[in-house]
């Protein structure tokens, strides 16, 4: 048995770096029958052990066992479904890439990522793209943006990749680190990692300004070595985002500002709806909690509701 990483998924082939080769491998069928309802058990980031092949002439073998994940960050996969999709696994930092318009990231969409990453213990930094492209009213409304989640306690930064402006801010942060770039398609996910290094040619394409919306250049997850010891993750565009395995009273725990005030609810099981002495909603009313992130809270709940019922 070989040691590898994978560093590419398709589906059906994952290509596994070792310490001396690059095997491209399949998966040992009984691998589906995770307790995890994925669709796909194998993912990049993944440790795994590899049999080769030995009567392949391309160097291919078969993954037979994938080794326990430190964490990963994971979405229903579309809107209704029981199945979920992970995007990658054993991760040091997410990199959540944020356009305010071409195309337009939503509040919603962000709190949903930071959900998943606080509940599967993956370190988040937001970073608002396209600086270059914003009029002063943009300006200002990222700014909001900016203070709102700097208060709760994420790191943001501003860049613009097509500029190189603040790209080497990023450089700094990914230092001998495994990191995963996400966000909706056009974002600017591939153009930044490949400003990150000297190497790299990811393929871009164009956003398309009628539909204000990426084109899916990236298809499949893909990680790649770069000269200062990261190893990065470009992943596909991400519409939406549901959460998996959280119980809806769970749920307020990952929205780490809420834990400030939640103690103070009459109620040790307040959903923070309509119960009374809710200190949360207390909270949002005295502008001491950002009425956007109540907002996606109770979106969530009902989101919950609708995926049980």
């Amino acid at each position: 048995m070989i040691l590898g990483i994978v560093y590419r998924s398709t589906g059906s082939w994952y290509k596994v770096v070792t310490q001396n080769e690059i095997i491209n491998c399949r998966i040992q069928g009984r691998l589906r029958l995770s307790n995890i309802k994925s669709t796909n058990p194998v993912v990049v980031g993944d440790k795994v052990l590899v049999q080769k092949d030995q009567l392949s002439d391309n160097n291919e073998g078969v993954i037979v066992q994938i080794k326990e994940r430190k964490n990963y960050i994971i979405r229903k996969s579309v809107n209704l479904s029981k199945q979920s999709h992970i995007i990658a696994a054993n991760i040091d930092q997410a990199f959540l890439l944020i356009t305010l318009k071409n195309p337009i990231t939503t509040t919603s969409f962000i709190d949903r990522f930071l959900i998943t990453a606080e509940a599967y213990k993956v370190k988040c930094i937001l970073v608002f793209n396209k600086i270059d492209t914003y009029d002063k009213s943009f300006k200002i409304k990222m700014n909001e943006m900016i203070n709102l989640y700097k208060k709760i306690g994420y790191s943001c930064i501003k860049i613009s990749a097509s500029k190189k402006i603040n790209v080497k801010k990023i450089k700094d942060l990914i230092f001998d680190k495994i990191c995963v770039f996400s966000g909706h398609s056009g974002v600017g996910k591939s153009t930044l990692i490949n400003c990150l290094s000297k190497n790299l040619k990811i393929p871009t394409t164009p956003i398309s300004e009628y539909h204000q919306q990426g084109q899916h250049t990236t298809t499949f997850a893909e990680m790649y070595d770069i000269d200062n010891g990261a190893k990065l993750i470009d992943t596909p565009g991400i519409k939406g985002f549901g959460l998996v395995n959280m119980s809806k009273n769970e749920i307020s725990n990952y929205f780490t500002e809420f834990n400030k005030f939640s103690s103070r609810c009459r109620f040790n099981d307040c959903l923070h709806l309509n119960e009374p002495s809710c200190a949360i909603k207390k909270a949002v009313n005295n502008n001491e909690i950002a009425s956007s992130r109540y907002s996606s809270y109770i979106r969530l709940l009902e989101d919950h509701k609708i995926y049980r019922d």
